[in-house]
């Protein structure tokens, strides 16, 4: 009897052994494949764009017209992949209430560079140019390079004043709305067609 006792006793202490030695102790670590980002074969372009809108200014109306298209004529822009991607040629056209046009100008990266730090210089393209108000004897524009699929990028304000010279200065406010605080630096321009 003592044997059997014995034995059932050795069976349990062995069952509980058995079971405490098999269970795992669940760890913090996740295991996951790391995901490699590849370049694409093809360069990345950025939509067309148009935009055409009346603007009253300076007590008559006039036409603003605003378009993007991505130029395979300009330097291909890289990414740390090696992504490629084309950048873009923006117009500008502001025409007379009679149609005659009262400025007009071709953008590229290039015209801002000395707006924006080297990095965008080498890494961004211009993305936007968007007309924002008129504003006494200016009319505003906002622009922007930018690194290609990110959110980094550097807001320019882009005025043209009735006389059609420019200034351009980079945008140091987060509201767009305003303008105090803002500063114009004249550029030299010699593709206008000003008054």
């Amino acid at each position: 009897m003592k044997n059997r006792t014995f034995i059932v006793a050795l069976a349990a202490v062995s069952v509980l052994v058995f079971s405490a030695c098999g269970s795992k102790k669940k760890g913090d670590d996740i295991i996951t494949q790391r995901i490699v980002k590849k370049a694409s074969k093809e360069p990345i372009r950025m939509q067309v764009y148009h935009d055409d809108r009346d603007v009253a200014w300076i007590g008559k109306t006039y036409h603003v017209s605003v378009s993007r298209e991505p130029a395979d004529s300009l330097p291909i822009v890289k990414d740390e992949v090696g992504q490629k991607f084309v950048d873009n040629v923006f117009k500008l056209k502001v025409s007379r209430q009679d149609g005659s046009v009262f400025y007009s100008k071709q953008f590229t990266k290039a015209f801002f560079l000395q707006y924006i730090p080297e990095n965008y210089r080498k890494s961004g393209i211009l993305e936007g140019i968007v007309f924002d108000k008129a504003n006494g004897d200016w009319l505003e524009f906002a622009a922007s390079v930018g690194i290609p699929q990110t959110d980094e990028y550097i807001p320019l304000i882009v005025k043209l004043s009735r006389m059609g010279e420019l200034a351009v200065s980079q945008d140091t406010q987060m509201d767009t709305n305003g303008a105090e605080g803002r500063s114009g630096q004249s550029v030299e321009d010699d593709d206008e067609d000003g008054v």
